[in-house]
């Protein structure tokens, strides 16, 4: 479904224009019937002859009401541009225009209406100074067909050429992110809160949970209507009516955005691409106050112009936009700018980022080498530019932060993959390495990817770490891997899971070894000073005596001292079965093939036999069954243990 929008100046006959085409008079408000003058928006539907239904969404023309027109004009695939052919071209035609123009609609019809009030020689010389005013406009190709409301002369060729530049024009992308603008909310009695708009992006259904944004209220889809009639779904670029439960109607107002429960994350402060236009009255000059009209929000701001002292009139650049609210937008928008007093439309332009990093500085070469990124860049830069903010990311929220579709991206981010411009955190294969062919880079829609400067950061940090754990605590095997991961991580955003696949890849690379306890560099190796040897060996003489009953953990570390027992530990020299007790490897890895063959014997053992079995006392036979139990060899079944694998 697409949507078409009127422009023109007032009393040029837009809303009687459409009622001749649809049947429908778009004005509702008794003040607007009484005045015959449109002061809000109005709506109507209208069905082509090749089958397609269109919203149309009436605009105000008066200059009082520029603002309220601005609400409804963003969302609309084509415009019929409305002039009067008893008065020509006109103050708000030219600032219609240079709306249109600044937001790019991408297409148009001309409507010179009521020429029933006018000979053809006038008409002519109206058409021509039209012709002049369209030229290098968005409008510049548009077709003028003369109409008349009154007589319904030219209204089928103005269907037909709306028609016509429609099917030039393909329908909007879905990529299943709902976005609804609200430009209207009312309320129906025994219906409740009811809100209108144009959607935007993605398919909203009846019984789907909602948000509104910025607030964050959660409601649900109690019904759906495009053009008066009921509907299970609703389609990207369909003007639609969504019934609310569960949120009041005096909650919501115009600019406030519906969508899906975290699809979308407002902001306060976007890059963007602007021009000023050339008859405004100042240069755009920098902490200028400025009101910002985007989707159906209008939102007091001010601007930051960056690499320039001020934009002049006629002039583009880049600004940074701060909203005193939150705003839901995405990169590709159009919005448009108006000084708040006198009330002046200035310019307007695209946005870029939507959630930049932070303020920019507003004279260096690495700003300018953002904004020429995002304004002029390849796919490639695009991509990498998002990567870089959200890193680790996948396609899913590269797609959000460049509003493009996964499969727009996914050939782009392949070849990135290749050229190792980009590393996939999933993959087991280390950056160093060399990839041999294409066919060797897979990649998965939920895959983390990250730049190659996030990675090579990443692994010397995490390097970083080791080294330091090793040089102060030479009598460790290595780190813990929980302290590891807390220690990365505070200072580079990684999940529990990307933390692993970083860890995984710098072993691929040869770097580290991973126990999965503790991690220590490849060539780190304990040694032992000539006098903690010899304790050493007097503590261990001791585990020979008694390898049943051997020392308590107590006793060890007051023996050689706690660094050294735990360096004992990492090295498995001695195994800990509980807090108090540890066997030396060999008399552990004996009692275990002992005991295995007791259980073939028995099937199950008590702790008693297991500690007459061994000589020793019911301290070391229960904590090595307990071990044994948490290892998962053994089980407990009352006051005996079985082998897990095996039966009664």
């Amino acid at each position: 479904m697409r949507v078409i929008g009127t422009a023109g100046h007032v009393d040029h006959g837009k809303s009687t224009l459409i009622e001749a085409l649809t049947g429908t008079h778009p004005d509702r408000l008794k003040e607007e019937k009484e005045r015959e003058m449109t002061i809000d928006l109005g709506f109507a539907w209208l069905t082509l002859p090749d089958g397609e239904e269109v919203g149309i969404v009436d605009v105000p023309g008066h200059r009082d009401f520029i603002e309220n027109m601005l609400a409804g004009i963003a969302g609309i695939d084509a415009t019929i541009f409305v002039v009067a052919a008893d008065e020509g071209v006109m103050p708000q035609t030219r600032e219609h225009l240079a709306i249109l123009d600044i937001l790019a609609i991408p297409s148009g019809v001309v409507a010179l209406t009521k020429v029933d009030l006018v000979d053809q020689e006038w008409a002519d010389l109206v058409e021509e100074d039209l012709y002049s005013e369209l030229r290098s406009t968005v409008l510049e190709s548009a077709p003028i067909i003369r109409v008349s409301a009154k007589t319904a002369q030219g209204l089928p060729e103005l269907i037909s050429a709306l028609e016509i530049v429609l099917a030039e024009h393909p329908p909007r992308q879905n990529y299943g992110r709902p976005r609804l603008p609200i430009d209207r909310v009312f309320t129906i009695s025994g219906f409740g809160t009811i809100v209108t708009g144009t959607l935007s992006d993605g398919e909203l259904r009846t019984g789907d949970e909602i948000e509104i944004l910025p607030t964050n209220l959660k409601g649900r889809i109690r019904g759906l209507e495009t053009h008066k009639r009921k509907s299970s779904t609703a389609v990207p670029g369909s003007r639609t009516a969504i019934n609310i439960s569960g949120i009041s109607f005096d909650k919501l107002k115009r600019g406030d955005v519906v969508s899906q429960p975290g699809k979308y994350i407002p902001t306060q402060r976007i890059d963007v691409q602007s021009k000023l236009l050339e008859n405004v009255t100042q240069e755009l000059k920098h902490d200028t106050e400025v009101k910002l009209f985007i989707g159906s929000s209008e939102i007091l701001s001010r601007v930051r112009v960056l690499g320039a002292r001020s934009l002049p009139p006629g002039e583009e650049g880049w600004l940074q936009i701060e909203t005193t609210r939150p705003v839901v937008t995405m990169r590709g928008d159009r919005f448009i700018l108006r000084r708040p007093s006198p009330g002046e439309t200035i310019g307007g332009g695209v946005v870029l980022d939507p959630h930049p990093k932070g303020r920019h500085k507003r004279f260096t070469l690495d700003t300018e080498s953002i904004f020429q990124s995002l304004s002029e860049g390849t796919l490639d830069d695009l991509l990498e530019h998002a990567l870089k903010i959200l890193q680790p990311a996948n396609l899913h929220a590269l797609s959000m932060k460049t509003n493009l579709g996964v499969e727009e991206l996914m050939p782009t981010a392949i070849q990135l993959l290749i050229d190792q411009e980009i590393i996939n955190l999933s993959s087991s294969v280390h950056p160093d390495a060399v990839i041999d062919s294409p066919g060797t880079v897979s990649l998965q829609q939920d895959d983390p990817l990250i730049t190659k400067q996030f990675w090579s950061n990443t692994q010397e940090r995490l390097l970083e770490i080791i080294d330091e754990f090793h040089r102060t605590n030479p009598l460790r095997k290595g780190i813990p891997r929980e302290e590891l991961r807390s220690r990365l991580t505070s200072s580079i955003k990684l999940s529990a899971a990307e933390f692993d696949s970083v860890v995984a890849k710098v072993v691929s690379g040869g770097y580290i070894t991973d126990t999965g306890p503790i991690v220590y560099r490849k060539d780190h190796h304990i040694k032992f000073t000539g006098r903690q040897q010899s304790e050493i060996e007097k503590l261990l003489d001791l585990f020979r005596n008694s390898p049943f009953s051997p020392p308590s953990v107590k006793e060890c570390q007051a023996m050689v001292g706690n660094d050294v027992f735990a360096a004992l530990i990492d090295l498995d020299i001695l195994i800990a079965v509980s807090k108090d007790v540890v066997f030396r490897r060999e008399d552990y890895q004996q009692m275990i093939s002992e005991l295995e063959k007791l259980f073939a014997a028995r099937h199950s053992l008590t702790a008693a036999e297991v500690r007459d079995h061994f000589k020793t006392s019911r301290k070391y036979a229960l904590s090595l069954l307990e071990h044994l139990d948490s290892t998962g060899m053994t089980v407990r079944e009352g006051d005996s243990r079985r082998l897990r694998n095996k039966h009664k």
